[in-house]
């Protein structure tokens, strides 16, 4: 099982499962906050990636990869599953 990957900006990818960035698929994120910017839903993630998690005002929304196999399509989908928020 793969860890989250953290983005911190646009097709900006923090941390990758075991370190290894090895190979990249697009990927889009649905769902989520409708002011989540339109530069961070396009992103490059390890193709076996199975959760995203994008820091945005002050927590951080998390996204899960869909049943779709990367070769079925040209991008494979993240959809939001909710919310965090940061720890003060």
């Amino acid at each position: 099982m793969t860890e989250a990957v953290q983005i911190n900006g646009a097709n900006d990818i923090v941390a990758a499962a075991g370190g290894n960035s090895g190979y990249l698929v697009d990927a889009v994120l649905h769902g989520g906050p409708a002011d989540l910017p339109q530069e961070i839903r396009s992103q490059r993630v390890h193709r076996e990636e199975r959760k995203v998690k994008i820091p945005h005002y002050g927590g951080h929304e998390h996204f899960e990869r869909d049943g779709a196999a990367p070769g079925e399509r040209a991008e494979v989908v993240f959809r939001w599953t909710g919310r965090t928020r940061l720890a003060e």
